[in-house]
């Protein structure tokens, strides 16, 4: 008998419904997985802010991640907001035994600008969690956060292959935020090749929740066993689409996580 793909969400919740957790079980749904999910924070945020964070218990976080792991064959795993380097150090801990794929979103500011990791957690992700995944998925900010210095449209080459240089392991570098003459190019270097993954860049939507929704999707797409670069282009096509058909949500006009 065929076991349905099963995934893992460990990140925070967004009471807005557009990113996090809730963002994360809709893709996976939508991409045909079955989602389950461990939660780290609980925050109070829109997408026009975040006003409130609250961290979990490490134990209760822990016991999330292990009553899912000791009960569901997962396939795949995707972190994104982690918070304290602590959380980070227990997930890390928990995922070093895996059997399955982890993509980590290395969450660490909002699209609002609000901050999602804490200062000392930063060296904790880059020396304890993206070492030991299978993708990283940084945004240019994240990544210049992350390597030390600004990265731009021109240089995403160089700075995906010194993604992979520092934490030896493929790294998806996002250019949403580099949008040039009406394109988004995203440029995956995994060692050997580039691959790039180019849209045209849609205009007036809400972009929150895109990170979340992204990584989620190539983490669904790797727990039907899709190569990586397989998991990418669909995980890109089905971000597209959630852009392209946005829903009117009043103030804005969010991301559509429908089915594919």
């Amino acid at each position: 008998m065929n076991i349905h793909p099963i995934a893992i969400t460990i990140a925070g919740s967004d009471s807005g419904g557009g990113a996090g957790i809730q963002a994360d079980l809709k893709t996976f749904q939508a991409n045909g997985v079955y989602g389950t999910s461990a939660i780290t924070c609980v925050t109070a945020q829109n997408p026009s802010g975040v006003t409130s964070i609250a961290e979990l218990p490490l134990e209760n976080i822990e016991k999330q991640i292990l009553a899912i792991l000791d009960f569901f064959p997962v396939s795949s795993a995707k972190t994104g907001m982690l918070f304290t380097k602590e959380i980070i150090q227990l997930v890390a801990k928990i995922m070093q035994t895996r059997k399955f794929p982890l993509v980590v979103d290395p969450v660490m500011v909002a699209t609002s600008g609000a901050k999602l990791l804490k200062d000392d957690a930063i060296d904790s992700m880059q020396k304890d969690l993206i070492p030991i995944c299978d993708l990283i998925t940084p945004n240019a900010d994240e990544a210049s956060l992350l390597l030390g210095f600004h990265v731009t449209r021109e240089n995403m080459r160089e700075t995906s292959k010194e993604l992979f240089n520092h934490f030896h392991v493929p790294a998806l570098l996002k250019g949403g935020h580099l949008e040039k003459n009406g394109t988004v190019v995203d440029i995956l270097y995994d060692g050997k090749d580039y691959y790039e993954f180019e849209t045209n860049y849609i205009l007036g939507k809400s972009t929150h929740g895109t990170g979340c929704t992204y990584s989620a999707a190539i983490a669904a797409q790797l727990a039907k066993k899709f190569n990586l670069q397989e998991a990418i282009q669909k995980a890109k096509e089905y971000l597209h689409k959630t852009l392209e058909q946005s829903l009117n949500l009043g103030k804005v006009r969010g991301l559509n996580h429908s089915p594919v």
